[in-house]
């Protein structure tokens, strides 16, 4: 089987996603998932998409990933596990697609305007 490349994109996070038949080692930037993400919450995440397709321990997923905080990195990674494992395999879409798995979370931050303190809140403002 040849390498299946994919991107995952979550915040100002960017996930390349190498996936390869192997024994299940999951590296995000060279190091073990469960080394790089420290909480439970986020290596559920990260592996999230494998169990629900039953396929956890046959993949070896290669992650590199840049940009946002942990929370988002760990988001962009499955958005882009779950791609991959649609283009091996078009029936996961069908166990994916209801947890909602595929769809890109288009929520990013409000940029901050001038003459403001940030986005929405104003500076303090004196009547006299």
């Amino acid at each position: 089987m040849a390498v299946t490349h994919t991107i995952g994109r979550r915040k100002t996070s960017v996930a390349r996603v190498y996936l390869t038949e192997g024994k299940g080692n999951i590296t995000v930037n060279k190091k073990d998932y469960k080394e790089y993400f420290a909480t439970g919450t986020l290596q559920y995440k990260t592996e999230q998409a494998l169990r629900l397709t039953e396929t956890f321990g046959k993949y070896d997923v290669k992650v590199n990933v840049e940009g946002g905080g942990i929370t988002g990195q760990a988001e962009a990674i499955r958005l882009g596990i779950s791609r991959a494992l649609c283009e091996i395999d078009e029936d996961n879409r069908a166990t994916l697609k209801p947890h909602g798995l595929l769809t890109r979370d288009p929520r990013m931050v409000e940029r901050k305007k001038f003459g403001q303190k940030k986005a929405r809140k104003k500076f303090q403002f004196s009547k006299r």
